[in-house]
């Protein structure tokens, strides 16, 4: 089942993330506090989506969106973050989760979709190309982890169209119920 989070997910979100972070895929070095992490969860959810995905009452994946830069020019502009769990890494899940945030980002009236990935990462670089993403650029040993110097690809995805002046993206709780959950049960 595809659903927004929920306050009492963030327990089991963490347990998720901290599969990834003695890894490069995120360059955090310690897994956040619960509070650090349920108020991220706050943050992101006021305007942008932040969906689980739940077979048999265990969330085994999560994504999310939120805006990709401060400045007012990029207000048009989301970045997608995608986390599994390792027992479910190559089921689809990742996708299905992913698509129902661009979908949902593309209601909002955003424009592009950015992603971060340190490379290499076959399975997420795999993820993003399947999804209509290209690589638009790469930072070369912009992070250290575990000891060395990692490089990083932006990826991007334009998801609405049209040209002049766009109307204002609008929040994810202001879309029609009807889309959301059409957009939930794809």
């Amino acid at each position: 089942m595809l659903r927004f989070v929920r306050e009492e997910d963030c327990g089991r979100l963490l347990e998720i993330y901290d599969q990834y972070i003695r890894t490069p895929i995120t360059f955090e070095y310690e897994i956040p506090t619960e509070a650090e992490f349920r108020e991220r969860i706050r943050s992101i959810g006021r305007g942008y989506p932040y969906l689980v995905w739940e077979e048999d009452g265990r969330v085994l994946g999560y994504a999310y969106a939120h805006r990709q830069m401060e400045r007012a020019a990029y207000g048009w502009n989301a970045e997608l973050s995608v986390y599994l769990d390792r027992t479910a890494v190559s089921r689809g899940l990742g996708k299905r989760l992913a698509r129902a945030v661009l979908d949902l980002l593309a209601l909002q009236g955003v424009r592009m979709v950015y992603s971060l990935v340190t490379v290499p990462n076959e399975k997420s670089e795999g993820l993003h190309r399947a999804l209509g993403f290209r690589q638009a650029g790469l930072l070369r040993r912009t992070g250290w982890k575990d000891g060395a110097w990692h490089d990083v690809a932006w990826f991007e995805k334009p998801i609405g169209g049209g040209e002049g002046a766009p109307a204002p993206v609008r929040s994810v709780h202001d879309l029609p119920a009807e889309a959301v959950r059409a957009v939930l049960e794809k």
